[in-house]
């Protein structure tokens, strides 16, 4: 067997293989995408107060 015939091999038991998010991954990534977009307006809010001659 070669390595392309084993790598095919694997990657076709890891697409058969679903394994669903565990609640601690859901909780890190809606507190990641909130935090993302929490910043994001702050950069605004700081950017709008601090530099209102440049917009």
């Amino acid at each position: 067997m070669t390595d392309e015939s084993k790598l095919k091999e694997e990657l076709q038991k890891m697409e058969a293989e679903y394994e669903p998010l565990l609640p601690v991954e859901k909780k890190l990534i809606i507190w990641s995408i909130g935090l993302g977009i929490g910043l994001l307006f702050v950069l605004v809010w700081v950017s709008y107060t601090f530099f209102p001659g440049t917009h």
